[in-house]
């Protein structure tokens, strides 16, 4: 499978209005990069998705919208189960909103489809309140290494992962990580952008961790597909 340029993907036209309390991440270039992809990953009519650190819900309703036949959503902030309370009742879609974390996910796998746009920027301190949607540790990768060593658990036999982060987070651990899990991934799409507010505040913390280069401010995104045998 090629990865997807940036420039085949028509991401203004993916963006759907949301209701999003104060303190719900924002769905950004991550988000609808991940959700176009979503929506030509061939996803099985009747399919059951999980949506791992949904905020307002945005990829659950992708998913629903395109035919899974159950999406349960899950996060640990309560404001972003009501947004994705909310948001899928007017919509009429069949998604079930779950707090917690991997562990709750995981009691009602695995599914065919698992879909995470989790924390993966990196932070000096701890995360705590809204940024516990974006800080993950001192590479990024707090999150993303659980997701990678639990995969195998979550996705049924002939399912799918599919994950989105920055190329700041590298990508590459991602991939070793999901083939030691039994899983066969590949990148299936990219986009560069520009740093937002949080990756510019934090640009001489990046350098100095050598996670980019001197004066570098811009980032690629990376949607990853890993597929379980």
């Amino acid at each position: 499978m090629t990865a997807i340029s940036s420039a085949a993907i028509p991401l203004v036209r993916t963006r759907p209005w949301l209701l999003r309390p104060p303190g719900v991440y924002r769905p950004q270039d991550d988000t609808w990069l991940l959700a176009h992809a979503l929506s030509t990953s061939g996803m099985p009519t009747g399919a059951r998705v999980l949506d791992l650190c949904t905020g307002t819900g945005a990829l659950a309703l992708t998913a629903a919208a395109h035919g899974a036949g159950s999406v349960t959503a899950v996060d640990i902030s309560r404001r972003a189960l009501a947004a994705v309370w909310l948001n899928s009742r007017l919509r009429r879609l069949p998604v079930q909103p779950l707090r917690g974390g991997l562990a709750e996910a995981a009691r009602g796998g695995p599914f065919d489809v698992v879909l995470t746009n989790p924390p993966y920027v990196p932070s000096p301190v701890r995360a705590v309140g809204a940024a516990r949607a974006w800080d993950a540790g001192p590479d990024g990768r707090i999150v993303l290494d659980q997701v990678c060593a639990q995969a195998s658990s979550l996705v049924a036999p002939g399912g799918y992962l599919m994950m989105v982060h920055s190329a700041v987070a590298g990508p590459d651990k991602s991939l070793d990580q999901l083939q030691a899990a039994g899983l066969t991934p590949e990148v299936v799409a990219t986009r560069s952008i520009p740093f937002g507010p949080v990756m510019r505040a934090r640009a001489a913390f990046l350098e100095a961790a050598g996670l980019i280069v001197a004066e570098q401010r811009h980032e690629e995104l990376v949607v990853i597909r890993a597929d379980r045998p």
